[in-house]
């Protein structure tokens, strides 16, 4: 991992945890594998602890690492690092995923809900006439009972916020190809076709996985099905979205966005969505950051514990939904 996150992950509790499992120098870390610093501890390495900035494990670098038996990612995707070389190897693999699911939804239900009571339009009339106002007049018929919630995959980050959202009095949609009826009523959902939820959601919130066929999930057509002041929230990854089609809808004022991910990350300098009155633009701070981190840590560390006592991991990594998850 990079030197900046692993100052972040580890404070000395997790530390002297960390060293109470394993045998191991916490304040070594590999930056990379072909580094002839690193050959000694990689050599000798059957756990790696790996998180953001982590190489890629190709089969080059997994030649360094003979006696290796297992990775245990202190984050969520591992697919910036773990490849085919690593399952070809027979390695096992966890990750800290549904730790960091947690702040993910936190966000997204706090953006479903002020995007529902119409907050940040509100701030904003508020701020430009610094006088009293009718709030009646100010909100109109924006409100949270009753509202339509479309949420677009029943991921871990997407049955969290399903999760979240059932003390409101919300109703729920769900589209995810991979998840019935029954399920998604189980959840707490009602499953229905993509282009339904967009034509029947007043906020609709993206949690699918990016791969090439959800690359513009929701291109020109499919935006232009959301109601007029819909509110299209995207916590998963920039290119599920055409940027160019939302920015049209945005200038035209016909619908609102939270957008915590962008295509391109980062967004130019002279892009609207920066400026416009009815974006939320957010440096992609969803996940987990600040005191958040630890909760990661200590994730990736039950899963460490649970490999020194010879049980299965809680959270395992599979290969075969690596083609379907983030």
């Amino acid at each position: 991992m990079d030197d900046p996150v692993h100052a972040a992950l580890f404070d000395a509790e997790s530390l002297a945890r960390l060293t109470a499992l394993a045998d191991t120098d916490p304040s070594f870390v590999v930056h990379d594998f072909a580094d002839p610093a690193a050959a000694g501890p990689l050599a000798g390495a059957e756990v790696l602890l790996t998180g953001w900035g982590c190489p890629p494990l190709t089969a080059e670098a997994l030649a360094r690492m003979p006696r290796l038996r297992t990775v245990i990612h202190a984050a969520g995707s591992v697919k910036h690092h773990v490849t085919g070389a690593c399952w070809e190897r027979g390695l096992t693999v966890a990750s800290a995923a549904a730790a960091n699911a947690v702040p993910v939804a936190e966000y997204t239900v706090a953006a479903v809900l002020f995007s529902g009571k119409r907050v940040l339009h509100a701030a904003r009339v508020y701020r430009e006439k610094r006088t009293w106002m009718n709030a009646l007049d100010v909100v109109g018929t924006g409100g949270n009972h009753r509202r339509t919630v479309g949420v677009v995959g029943a991921s871990r980050i997407g049955r969290r916020v399903i999760e979240l959202l059932r003390p409101h009095d919300l109703r729920v949609l769900l589209y995810d190809p991979y998840v019935g009826e029954a399920e998604a009523a189980e959840l707490g959902a009602v499953s229905v076709p993509l282009d339904t939820l967009a034509l029947t959601s007043d906020t609709v919130t993206i949690h699918a996985p990016e791969l090439p066929e959800t690359r513009h999930l929701f291109d020109r057509d499919r935006l232009a099905l959301l109601p007029d002041g819909a509110t299209l929230i995207n916590t998963a990854r920039g290119s599920l979205v055409d940027t160019e089609a939302l920015i049209a809808e945005l200038v035209a004022g016909r619908l609102n966005a939270v957008l915590d991910v962008t295509d391109p990350e980062v967004l130019p300098p002279d892009s609207p969505l920066y400026d416009l009155p009815n974006v939320l633009l957010t440096p992609h701070i969803a996940g987990s950051l600040g005191n958040e981190l630890g909760r990661m840590t200590h994730a990736a560390l039950d899963e460490l514990e649970r490999y020194a006592r010879g049980l299965p991991y809680a959270d395992p990594v599979r290969a075969d939904r690596l083609t379907r998850s983030a």
